[in-house]
């Protein structure tokens, strides 16, 4: 399959493919003997699973390490769990410093509503 047709099919660009190649998300393809990048048709499935895991989280390189076990031949459910929870762990981690942030937000909000604006320099004393 030409890169073109992999990137169609995937719903992605043929720059995208050509960088998941470069940075090892894909096998470097075959090529024809015209110098033409030959996929095997697993490539658009594996390009889907790499989105898929990029939605629900994980970085590019968890990415390619994921893959790489897979690739390896050692890959189960169970011996490969402690990667979503790293990414869960990441997530939670997110989300506890939001909620800091919306009730830092929350106050200063307050603050405004009672007054005590808080986005702005206090103003000079005015010359007598």
């Amino acid at each position: 399959m030409r890169i073109g047709e992999v990137a169609s099919r995937s719903g992605v660009t043929v720059d995208t493919v050509r960088f998941y190649e470069r940075v090892g998300v894909l096998p470097q393809a075959a090529r024809t003997p015209s110098g033409y990048r030959d996929y095997a048709t697993e490539t658009v499935g594996r390009i889907e699973l790499t989105r898929e895991l990029q939605a629900i989280g994980f970085t590019l390189g968890e990415v390619v390490d994921a893959l790489a076990a897979h690739d390896a031949g050692a890959a189960t459910c169970e011996s490969e769990r402690w990667r979503l929870d790293a990414v869960l762990d990441r997530v939670d981690s997110k989300l506890a410093e939001l909620k800091l942030l919306r009730r830092r937000i929350v106050a200063a909000q307050d603050a405004c509503a009672a007054g005590d604006c808080r986005l702005s320099l206090p103003r000079p004393p005015a010359a007598p």
